[in-house]
């Protein structure tokens, strides 16, 4: 491809300017600068790149052949001499014009730094005056504003749908389209109105791969306006997802886990090492030993710590909702679905994404979930086209996988792939030197939460919570505790507080040597039923299947027993 040759007159600041413009473009080939003052700032930067200096516009005309030569003195009686020095061939670009290019091609930078953020996007760009106009890869319409409109004098819904190759093939977005490279300067005529515009157009990039491209067009006298709105845009824009970050980051850190014992400060170790190695970790422990504590502080000390935590339950969220809530949808996608919904793992883009009760996704999601890790891209419900993603994946469970798997509930290529590395929370029972320290954490919490002043435990007191079992761990260690500082009257939580609590206990205990009650054993069937089929909308329907009842006294039952699911 010939090269257009260039010459600059004019090595000040705005010569420089344009010097470092010209470079980037393969195309173009800057031949020589000239200026009086040798020492002009231009000058230094040609002589550093080879460019030929002159101390005089007429040398630089005379021993170069020229296609294009750059005024940028703004001498109106150096632009007069010019015109009747340089030859019919060679195009003379005055300085004026060489601002407003210069100041397109700044815009350039700011059109690229603004992200597809389609529904925040649309409240601040239809109050520009500016036309706006953007289309996905297939030069299918997306979006036009209301300025567009205003301009071009065609509706919003006539525009969205079409072909921008059919209505308007010689644009600066089909040539985008062709290219991938930015158009910017693009003179020509908005369709459907006299108006004379300058295109700027860039394609759309998110994760390395072009999506798109949009284009923002303006009166030429109004290039300066659309410079403030754009940076207006974008500080906004910035605002917004800032605000995201701070509702999705996760709270904790590995020094707010209070251990004594050894084998939990060895698992501590082991999740610090694991933090820092970007990969998948399954974490895994009966409930209430701290799971998504331990998510968090992983987190909070990953090389990825400053990008969002977004937390998802498998098994609060019904299975026909788990997926959007994962993967979004496209607006239109199904009845209801009127807006675009990013899902979960394009909002953890460039973080985490914790998927707390792992065991509890149904087969058709671990299939998709599968081939997200594989190919670290998902697709909305509704979409055309995959989205790349880089998102780290920490999943935890109470369940046996394991056991999961051999029942054929539990995809094996699944588990393998979130179980790379493996934190094993142990119960409570297997670490009580945990327990003096967590009782001193959970008063202090909930002194401050109920304006108490209980000191401590007596040492009754302490044998009791040494002694019992914990089947519920953590978490009901700090439940009992919330609840015998309420009832609390004096300074210290005595046994006789902790009493009716254990002695409900040790009647369990007992009961299952002998003969049950009769709630006492549906109770215990329920909770097998659960944990045979899992907690999703669908494990409760199989589970009441099983049971021979309705799901909705199924339900019922849950809430009278208080089981937790």
């Amino acid at each position: 491809m010939q090269k257009l040759k260039v010459g600059i007159i004019g090595a000040g600041r705005g010569g420089s300017a344009l010097l470092e413009t010209l470079k980037d473009f393969d195309n173009i080939q800057v031949v020589g600068i000239a200026d009086i003052e040798r020492k002009a700032p231009g000058m230094k930067i040609a002589g550093q790149r080879g460019i030929r200096c002159f101390d005089s516009a007429e040398k630089l005309l005379r021993e170069s052949q020229l296609d294009v030569v750059f005024e940028v003195t703004g001498d109106d009686g150096l632009v007069k001499e010019l015109r009747s020095m340089i030859p019919e061939s060679t195009t003379l670009v005055e300085s004026r014009a060489v601002n407003i290019m210069l100041t397109i091609i700044r815009e350039r930078k700011e059109l690229l730094e603004i992200k597809e953020i389609k529904e925040q996007l649309s409240i601040i760009l239809n109050s520009a005056q500016e036309g706006i106009q953007m289309v996905d890869r297939n030069g299918i319409i997306k979006y036009v504003n209301q300025g567009y409109t205003r301009i071009t004098g065609i509706p919003a819904e006539q525009r969205i749908g079409t072909n921008v190759f059919d209505v308007s093939p010689d644009g600066a977005l089909v040539e985008v389209l062709r290219t991938g490279k930015p158009c910017l300067g693009k003179r020509n005529r908005a369709v459907g109105s006299n108006a004379e515009v300058i295109s700027n157009a860039s394609p759309i990039v998110v994760n390395g791969k072009m999506t798109g491209a949009v284009v923002v067009f303006q009166d030429i006298s109004e290039i300066i306006h659309l410079t403030e709105e754009l940076r207006r845009s974008t500080s906004v824009i910035n605002g917004l997802k800032d605000e995201i970050k701070k509702l999705s980051e996760g709270q904790g850190k590995f020094e707010d886990i209070v251990c004594q014992s050894q084998k939990m400060k060895n698992i501590i170790n082991l999740a610090q090492k694991a933090a820092r190695e970007d990969t998948t970790i399954l974490i895994t422990g009966e409930s209430g030993t701290g799971k998504e504590i331990f998510a968090n502080a992983i987190h909070a000390e990953s090389p990825r710590n400053g990008k969002p935590f977004i937390k998802v339950n498998c098994a609060a969220i019904p299975e026909n909702l788990l997926e959007s809530e994962l993967f979004g949808y496209e607006a239109g996608a199904f009845t209801g679905a009127g807006k675009l919904k990013l899902g979960k793992f394009e909002l953890a883009s460039g973080g985490t994404i914790f998927l707390d009760e792992i065991g509890d996704m149904s087969p058709v999601l671990q299939a998709k979930l599968l081939r997200v890790i594989q190919g670290q891209e998902i697709e909305r419900i509704g979409g055309t086209h995959p989205i790349k993603i880089d998102v780290r994946i920490i999943s935890a469970t109470n369940r046996d996988l394991v056991d999961l798997i051999r029942r054929g509930r539990f995809r094996e290529d699944l588990y393998f792939r979130l179980n790379v590395i493996n934190i094993h929370i142990p119960p409570l029972r297997e670490r009580k030197e945990d327990i003096p320290a967590l009782t001193d954490l959970y008063i202090n919490f909930f002194n401050r939460k109920f304006y108490k002043n209980v000191k401590g435990v007596t040492n009754k007191a302490r044998d009791m919570l040494m002694s019992y079992n914990w089947p519920g761990n953590v978490r009901e260690l700090a439940n009992i505790l919330e609840r015998t500082i309420l009832m609390a009257d004096g300074e210290w939580i005595t046994e006789e507080l902790l009493i009716p609590y254990f002695e409900q206990f040790k009647g369990r205990e007992k009961a299952r040597g002998g003969i049950l009650p009769l709630e006492e054993m549906e109770k215990r069937m329920i909770k097998k039923a659960l944990e045979e089929y899992g907690t999703s909308v669908e494990g409760k329907r199989k589970a009441s299947e099983a049971l021979k009842i309705s799901l909705a006294t199924l339900y019922n039952k849950l809430k009278k027993y208080g089981i937790r699911i």
